[in-house]
């Protein structure tokens, strides 16, 4: 089938290609549904790169200095699964007979968490690419650490059209570029196919030129289907360049050697028996046969990939102990970050707060623990998109991660949320433990919600400092003032929200975030001043034990505890002051229990035992937190927060407004009670027997 051969060639790389565009068709007719269009046209690249390129061990997944890959056109991951399978992963003949079915290992896109190999989950295109340059933002630092000897693999990325058509996509390339990423290489399946056509029905642009302008090295491959010598020799060119990521856009033919090749029609739909056949008929193999693999081919990954990679890390390993013989304190690092520990007592660097600390923000007082952590806490790496005075998330003990300077820790990320985040996801796919964090507005996390999702879906450790969390910030108005997104991340499966109230409940939420190492977290703070007179008095003995239970009574020693409430006031952030004061005011007749629920989704954790405990059964509960009210019914008998959007007015205009002072939620709490005299409680749904 191939027209351009070397002798780096041979008859079995050009069956191996052959074998690859099959075997993947087979695996989505068997399961009548997916993409097998990508697959078969990308089998040439892929095969080169798996074969000739690229260094991995399939003996030892995680082994760290291995080149990444992603597929981030992840709709064609029939083709990653075959390619995992021939390189010797754990992905049997059986799982990808079980591709798109219940509870296998190749779902219908990569799912890193489920599948060894995958390093990144994709399918929302554009999102690989985004990610990529984190992994490649986070082998630079980790480079720039403990030398280039020991850490110098590069990131390897397949996309395709659609990728390119992602905003996401176009923020990562443009700061990859900035930072001159020159270890990632970006392979650009370019077949001009898209489901609803061809791509000029929507996409017409110069990809190259734009690529170039955002200062990549741009390579092409005029036939990606035969030219074998041409694809090689432009993956290997990419390794020579030393200031510039590469794009590589290689034109391919999709479903190629089918009949519905270039058309839309081997996109997203099976072959089809009768188109399938005659496919296998014409690469070479018996149509009546299915999920064949020809020993030779088996035999060339294991003589190649398989071989190289265990090799590779073998070496390594040598050059690891001669490097840990010579550099000793770099060595207990390195051995600390390969088992993902943190240092121990690390806690000690946490400041103390009490209600002697002056008033102030929790995006300040945030900033000040941040700064005490990274001191302590080398593997923590972030940055915000051009917010860092109003995030207050400045490193002081770091200058800026830059082209000139990859062992810096801070990251300039410009006005780009969306590809910050999912940055911040390939940062934590990366390995070696490391923790990024990323900061904006609360209100413009929605911006970058995708990437929220996809990296709570994925399990990784990304820490989202959320400032400006509320309709209080004031000025800004509705624009910048986020009322629906805190119960949009509560809704989010596998992601903790966190709300604290001041720097002790500061300090327990980083605990719980640095510890959690199979989710993502969000920090959300506060634009205005907290009076910690009021606050800190409590947490300072109460928050040790209270946060990490998300939810917990602050105004009561444990004899109070064991008193009737007359009404529980149950607030988050900056309202628990306002509950604080509330409960003051009102204690001449009423007995107000005050708790703080810094976390409901580690409260809804707790036993039914702890949660009767807060939330006393029988007990009016009445919330308060300056976002909409949506899901507080769960917990409270009456929410009083922002069922609209806000106002853009001074902060004590928008308080008036809303109700967001504590004489306003004194009348509150007390008209509730009243309306509530002398009728049954009902129980409240999170106290519901399981």
């Amino acid at each position: 089938m191939a027209e351009s051969k070397s002798e780096d060639f041979d008859d079995i790389d050009d069956l191996c290609i052959r074998n690859i565009g099959v075997f993947a068709a087979d695996v989505v007719q068997k399961a009548n549904s997916g993409h097998p269009g990508a697959p078969m046209g990308m089998a040439a690249i892929a095969h080169i790169l798996w074969t000739k390129i690229m260094n991995a061990n399939s003996a030892n997944p995680k082994y760290v200095n291995r080149d990444r890959f992603v597929l981030s056109n992840g709709h064609g991951c029939a083709l990653q699964y075959t390619m995992l399978h021939l390189a010797g992963y754990n992905v049997k003949m059986d799982d990808l007979k079980a591709f798109r079915q219940l509870n296998s290992i190749t779902p219908g896109h990569p799912e890193n968490d489920l599948t060894q190999g995958v390093e990144c989950s994709t399918g929302p295109l554009g999102q690989g690419i985004a990610q990529a340059v984190g992994q490649a933002i986070a082998s630079k630092y980790v480079q720039s650490v403990f030398g280039a000897e020991l850490f110098n693999n590069r990131i390897y990325v397949f996309c395709g059209d659609g990728c390119m058509q992602e905003g996401v996509a176009s923020e990562a390339a443009s700061l990859a570029g900035h930072l001159k990423l020159n270890n990632l290489c970006l392979i650009y399946d370019d077949n001009d196919i898209q489901i609803d056509g061809g791509t000029d029905l929507a996409f017409t642009e110069n990809v190259a030129k734009r690529f170039e302008a955002y200062n990549w090295n741009v390579l092409s491959v005029a036939d990606g289907n035969k030219d074998y010598k041409a694809i090689l020799e432009s993956i290997n060119k990419s390794k020579e360049c030393k200031d510039k990521p590469t794009l590589i856009c290689i034109k391919t033919k999709i479903g190629y050697g089918s009949k519905k090749e270039g058309s839309e029609k081997a996109h997203g739909s099976p072959l089809g028996d009768e188109c399938l056949k005659e496919y296998k008929k014409k690469m070479g193999f018996d149509p009546e046969q299915t999920f064949v693999i020809k020993d030779e081919v088996y035999k060339r990954y294991q003589d190649s990939f398989i071989k190289r990679g265990k090799d590779e890390e073998d070496k390594w390993n040598k050059l690891k102990e001669e490097y840990c013989k010579k550099f000793p304190e770099k060595a207990k690092l390195l051995d600390r970050l390969l088992t993902g520990k943190l240092p121990e007592k690390w806690e000690e660097c946490l400041p103390k707060y009490d209600e002697n600390t002056p008033k102030n923000a929790t995006r300040s007082i945030n900033g000040a623990i941040l700064n005490e952590i990274v001191k302590v806490i080398p593997e923590i790496i972030g940055g915000a998109a051009d917010l860092t005075p109003s995030t207050k998330t400045q490193l002081k003990c770091s200058h800026d991660f830059q082209a000139t300077s990859y062992d810096g820790r801070y990251l300039r990320f410009g006005v780009r949320e969306f590809g910050m985040f999912a940055i911040g996801n390939g940062i934590a796919s990366y390995g070696l433990n490391l923790i990024p964090f990323t900061a904006t507005f609360l209100n413009f996390l929605t911006y970058g919600y995708g990437a929220v999702r996809l990296g709570a879906l994925s399990h990784f450790r990304q820490i989202y400092i959320m400032t400006h969390d509320s309709v209080l910030l004031g000025e800004d108005g509705p624009t910048h003032q986020p009322v629906e997104v805190i119960p949009s991340t509560r809704a989010l499966p596998n992601i903790l929200t966190f709300r604290p109230c001041d720097g002790n409940e500061i300090n327990e939420t980083w605990k719980i975030m640095l510890n959690n190492v199979t989710g993502p977290s969000v920090i959300c703070l506060s634009r205005q001043k907290i009076d910690f007179a009021i606050v800190s008095k409590y947490t300072k003995t109460t928050s040790k034990d209270g946060v990490k239970n998300g939810a917990y009574i602050l105004n009561c020693n444990e004899e109070e505890k064991a008193k009737e409430p007359d009404v529980i006031a149950i607030a988050t952030g900056s309202e628990v002051e306002l509950a604080l004061a509330a409960a003051e005011s009102l204690k001449s007749n009423l007995n107000v229990r005050v708790v703080s629920a810094v976390c409901l989704e580690l409260f809804e954790k707790q036993d039914a035992k702890y949660k009767e405990s807060v939330l006393k059964p029988n007990t009016l509960v009445v919330s308060l937190e300056a976002s909409s009210p949506y899901g507080w019914s769960r917990y409270a008998h009456k929410s009083f927060g922002v069922p609209e959007f806000g106002r853009s007015a001074p902060l004590a205009k928008v308080r008036e407004e809303f109700g967001f002072t504590a004489k306003a939620f004194a009348n509150n709490i007390q008209e509730t009670v009243n309306l509530w005299k002398d009728k049954q409680i009902p129980l409240l749904p999170v106290l519901y027997p399981n």
